[in-house]
């Protein structure tokens, strides 16, 4: 039966060009799972967009000379080049400056504000002395006064994982110019956190089958939680829709709370521009509806403890109860898919301190699926992984070219000079029906692990499909068989059968050359769709326009059963579909990859 399955992708941030990094945890694995899911025939939402808002946006603005507005379409129609070019598969990515995303935060945080779960508070607010600009928390480092880690942030430590306040850091300093901030009273509004204490502690113990690491981290936010800030003074951001704050133009909702909220109005732009207002409800208000947000590690605090509690104080059932808001009852998270960092040379990728790969630069120079497979066979889904041009050398020229390449080229190239086309299995002998048994087994196998996030496990077994069918054909020798042309073909037959559904199992992880394969082998038409960049003009302001990704996916080809190959179907000798690498490269790496910091 087919199920309503939302993949919630994180936000990539819109003050520069993203980094291979970043898609290692929001981008790749989201995408696998959507197509797997997909091709499952289920009824896939899979939405996101670029974060646009907050003082980060202003300060590289001014550094590049450019209006924040400016800045912000130059970085969206960037961003959302590379995702296209990378394959990402969303019916929607859009971004939060748009009138539809303001009127959806608003709406939440009303419904928020009527059930009790918002407070107002005066506080202390870093300024920079020299620009008198409010600094974001998070460009405020010093020592955590808890664990005592030297670089915790303004807004959370990434060493103890708790929830700090920039005046509490010893020897603060701003990450923007290394000057100490001062610290002003300001008046600002917080979400209830303590107040969802009981309801989210409850919750979180349900969470059967969630990876361990992201299980761990939320409960343990659950025993110290404390009112967090939900406005900034800032005039670049969603403005607050209450009386005395409203016409305020230094006050508006701080960034993180209107980009969570995202998920919920780029599905509601989505319904919208599809010509069916409800349709967002499918996968928002239906109890059998599964959700799984995708993001990297530094993103949990976010969507296992902020999130639910939005969503919980929307639907009236946190601690203090309340009534259900404008949007009906909306679905929690069924699981927040976090990984790990992707490092170089042991160190998390950093723009600012020059240990950068862009996604731009490697897509160009190596193409979208190399990087695909080397995430996820070798990415960081449960631990922080050190990405090495030896090692993606490696992946690619010895698992993508010898292996995988080497079988599609070799099967039809034997098949299309023999034959001329898919030949029939005149002669067949128990060795074939064994690997055929084998492949056909592999998409409980490997479907088994894609339903459950576990990338690397799926990834390896539709390569152990391509090991075996190797080590078939180099067994059975079809190139010594002219003399038996039945048995030839039967071992040719076989080989290209196994060739139709190792292409299968890796479309999710390699959609782009899955199309090759499939054309090679005689078809015709989508078998992988691919996003496309739409230029549209904003619903609810129509004097501005941006790109978006959305796509016809429907109209793939791609199922996730094995299929019988047609016999009789015209083969002609492929192209090869990999190229191999340098080996120096993996010495080296290519020219523009930035020098390592000493």
């Amino acid at each position: 039966m087919s199920a309503s399955v939302l993949t919630a992708v994180a936000w990539p941030y819109a003050n520069g060009p993203r980094h291979i990094g970043h898609v290692s945890g929001f981008g790749v694995p989201s995408d696998v799972f959507s197509r797997y899911q997909r091709m499952a025939g289920n009824q896939v939402l899979m939405v996101s967009g670029t974060d646009e808002h907050g003082t980060p946006i202003s300060v590289q603005a001014e550094n590049e000379g450019l209006s924040t507005r400016a800045l912000a379409d130059k970085y969206n129609r960037v961003i959302t080049e590379d995702l296209q070019g990378l394959g990402l598969s969303y019916d929607l990515f859009t971004r939060t400056t748009t009138g539809n995303h303001y009127k959806v935060v608003q709406d939440l945080f009303l419904a928020l504000h009527r059930n009790g779960y918002v407070l107002p508070k005066t506080t202390t607010g870093a300024i920079s002395p020299s620009t008198g600009r409010t600094l974001p928390d998070r460009y405020i480092e010093g020592t955590c006064p808890i664990c005592g880690y030297d670089g915790a942030r303004g807004d959370q430590c990434d060493n103890c994982g708790n929830q700090l306040d920039p005046a509490e850091l010893r020897n603060p300093v701003s990450r923007i110019n290394g000057e100490k901030p001062e610290f002003v009273e300001t008046e600002h509004l917080f979400l209830d956190l303590p107040s969802f204490t009981e309801s989210l502690g409850t919750w979180l113990s349900t969470r059967d089958g969630w990876r361990p690491n992201v299980l761990k981290f939320a409960q343990n936010l659950v025993d110290d939680m404390r009112p967090r800030a939900i406005s900034r003074d800032l005039d670049w951001g969603v403005p607050i829709p209450l009386d005395g704050w409203r016409d305020q133009p230094m006050k508006r909702f701080y960034v993180w709370f209107d980009a969570v909220i995202g998920y919920l109005s780029a599905s509601v732009e989505w319904a919208r521009r599809t010509g069916d207002p409800d349709a967002w409800k499918q996968w928002w208000t239906d109890p059998a509806a599964q959700g799984y947000y995708f993001m990297g590690k530094d993103n949990i605090t976010f969507h296992a403890q902020i999130w639910p509690t939005l969503l919980m104080g929307h639907n009236g059932h946190g601690d203090k109860g309340g009534e259900v808001g404008p949007f009906g009852e909306l679905n929690l998270p069924d699981e927040v898919v976090s990984s790990e960092f992707l490092t170089m040379s042991g160190s998390k990728f950093s723009t600012s301190r020059g240990t950068v790969i862009y996604v731009r630069d490697f897509l160009r120079e190596f193409g979208p699926d190399t990087l695909r497979y080397f995430i996820s066979v070798a990415g960081p889904e449960n631990q922080d992984t050190d990405f090495t041009w030896d090692e993606f050398v490696r992946r690619t020229n010895f698992e993508l070219a010898n292996e995988w390449g080497n079988l599609v080229n070799r099967s039809i190239s034997m098949a299309a000079k023999n034959n001329g086309a898919v030949p029939a299995p005149t002669a067949p002998a128990p060795a074939d029906e064994e690997l055929k048994a084998q492949a056909r087994a592999a998409f409980d196998t490997v479907g088994a692990h894609l339903r459950s996030s576990r990338f690397k496990l799926a990834s390896q077994e539709a390569m152990r499909v391509v090991s075996a069918a190797n080590k078939y054909l180099s067994d059975q020798e079809p190139w010594k068989l002219k003399e038996d042309p039945d048995r030839r073909d039967a071992v040719l037959h076989t080989a290209l059968q196994v060739v139709s559904d190792a292409n299968t199992l890796l479309t999710p992880f390699l959609p782009h050359s899955a199309q090759k394969v499939h054309e090679l082998m005689g078809g015709s038409g989508v078998w992988a769709a691919q996003p496309e960049i739409r230029e549209v003009d904003d619903l609810d302001e129509p004097s501005l326009s941006y790109p978006v990704l959305m796509g016809e996916y429907a109209a793939e080809q791609a199922k996730w059963e094995s299929t019988d190959i047609e016999v009789g179907r015209p083969l002609d000798k492929p192209k090869p579909l990999f190229a191999k690498l340098d080996a120096e490269l993996g010495e080296t790496g290519p020219e523009w990859a930035p020098i390592q910091p000493s």
